[in-house]
């Protein structure tokens, strides 16, 4: 078996969040009949993109709970497009929550990628900073959570990405040492600075390039450059 075992994160690297998100906002938007009162579909859905982002970035920070998150963020949508309706926010919440990851939109090559780690004998993880109940539905609604062998999300030992302890725990389930685990991730605070303040190697998913290289982390646009990437990086330790 390889020494170097591999831990993914999940949204925005394997799962094409934007693209599944947008679909279930779609399907919610159509039945529920918003556009009687919401002019547009893409003015409903760049609002939503605006609130989810800073309500999520005060959840990682602390700030916020997860039911809170959950409650917020159609209630402010909807508020902000003259729409005070708790009622319809619950609706909206709770369907969000049942559609999105029923969604099996992966990033390209995603699935290739995988099989080609798994057939080098790579040891596959994934830590996540989404919530455990929809995690495991994405993995297996997309066909791929036969390649990972743990699935470690932030709500079950209540610290996110990039705290040092959700790295040090997914190592302490994996029997990992720190010098043999490498993160991909796309987020570089989350994933790439977590990871490497844990002691740990990262490659950093960014196909827009939407982030300025930094600190000698290997940077790939598709994800059927990690195979080779994770061959060519050097051995530490035994």
């Amino acid at each position: 078996m390889k020494i170097r075992q591999l831990f993914f994160d999940l949204d925005r690297t394997l799962w094409d969040f934007e693209t599944n998100s947008r679909f279930a906002l779609q399907q919610l938007y159509d039945d529920l009949k918003l556009g009687d009162t919401i002019d547009h579909f893409r003015h409903f859905h760049h609002t939503y993109i605006k609130i989810n982002a800073d309500l999520w970035q005060k959840y990682g920070n602390g700030k916020l709970t997860k039911e809170e998150l959950r409650d917020n963020r159609f209630k402010q949508t909807l508020a902000h497009h003259g729409i005070n309706n708790n009622e319809l926010a619950q609706q909206m919440s709770d369907g969000y929550i049942e559609l999105s990851p029923q969604q099996t939109n992966l990033f390209p090559g995603a699935v290739e990628m995988l099989e080609s780690l798994r057939e080098q004998d790579y040891s596959l993880h994934i830590i996540t900073n989404g919530f455990k109940e929809v995690q495991h539905i994405k993995l297996a609604k997309s066909g791929i959570s036969q390649f990972f062998k743990t699935v470690l999300c932030s709500e079950e030992i209540g610290v996110t990405k990039p705290h040092r302890e959700i790295f040090q725990e997914a190592q302490r389930l994996t029997s990992c040492k720190r010098e043999h685990a490498i993160m991909i991730g796309d987020d570089f605070k989350a994933d790439i600075i977590g990871a490497l303040n844990a002691g740990w190697t990262a490659i950093h998913f960014d196909p827009e390039h939407r982030y300025k290289k930094e600190r000698n982390v290997p940077r790939i646009r598709e994800l059927l450059e990690i195979p080779e990437v994770v061959n060519l990086l050097p051995i530490v330790g035994n």
